[in-house]
């Protein structure tokens, strides 16, 4: 529900030091005695009238500009169901044979779509690994920058699987979430040596993050199905071995139905600001005053 608020309310302490001054600090002037002074009175109390209310429209009409008026929505918390995703791809050389990375984009693509209270993160790794983008909601962002990723932007000749695992997990180093997820896919074989297996999989572990594994291919050839499964076995997870496009959408779909757990998304509070209609009423009746009493 909408309410109305000051952003600065303390501001309206203002108005009472005026009704004080104006009350108790009378300006001490020259006394001035002439014939027919009561005519004079009655014909100057209209305009002193006028001068004296815009003088007090102006000041408050300034001073409720100053306290900065707000039209406030209630805040929001959006309570849901979810997981916080790491999706992590491989677009290594390899990946361009029978047009696989292409396959695979459709398909994450989807099942972007369908993690709708989803918390998920996007890296992709070749010759090297690199977080293309971090955990956030803006699922729109994960797959414009998705659809503009292809084979070779990352080196074609490398498999910097282990090091991808390891930028990967820590993403989720501030997470509080209770289900951490990483989608690990690769048609490769780790050949870079840059991060152990061992440390790969102990820093998923740190974070309590469930890595499911996928294989793409033809297992033992194109990769290697004993390493996956020690990844998805020791943080947790599972193993999936995909070797047409029917099989990696149902492995998709496979972990689209886990079971979720409730999360948290983030705080929202709309702000109106009116503060500029109460300026323009000053100002006016600020002019007004200056006209009326320079006229008298």
């Amino acid at each position: 529900m909408n309410h109305f608020t000051f952003e600065y309310p303390i501001v309206f302490v203002i108005l009472l030091l005026f009704y004080i001054c104006s009350r108790w600090c009378k300006q001490k002037g020259i006394s001035i005695y002439f014939p027919n002074m009561a005519m004079l009175k009655r014909a100057s109390k209209k305009s002193s009238l006028l001068s004296n209310f815009l003088k007090i429209f102006t000041i408050i009409a300034l001073v409720t500009a100053l306290a900065s008026p707000i039209k406030e929505d209630d805040v929001i918390v959006k309570n849901d169901k979810g997981y916080e995703i790491s999706l992590i791809l491989d677009a290594s050389g390899s990946m361009q044979e029978y047009n696989k990375f292409d396959i695979v984009k459709e398909i994450v693509d989807d099942f972007i779509d369908k993690r709708k209270h989803d918390k998920l993160a996007l890296s992709i790794f070749a010759d090297f690994a690199y977080v293309a983008v971090p955990l956030t909601y803006d699922k729109k962002s994960i797959k414009r920058l998705l659809n503009r990723v292809d084979v070779g932007i990352a080196g074609k000749q490398r498999t910097a699987l282990y090091e991808a695992l390891f930028l990967s997990s820590n993403l989720f180093k501030t997470s509080k979430s209770k289900e951490k997820i990483a989608i690990l896919l690769t048609d490769g074989v780790d050949n870079t040596n840059t991060i152990p297996l061992d440390v790969a999989i102990k820093t998923a572990k740190k974070y309590g993050i469930k890595v499911y594994t996928i294989g793409v291919g033809r297992a033992g050839m194109d990769f290697n199905p004993a390493v996956l499964k020690k990844i998805a076995k020791e943080t947790g997870g599972r193993y999936f071995a995909g070797d047409s496009v029917e099989k990696l959408q149902n492995i998709y779909k496979t972990i689209d139905k886990l079971e979720k757990s409730e999360i948290k998304a983030d705080k929202y509070v709309k702000k109106s600001y009116y503060f500029q209609y109460f300026l323009l009423l000053g100002l006016f009746g600020l002019i007004l005053y200056f006209y009326i009493t320079n006229k008298e």
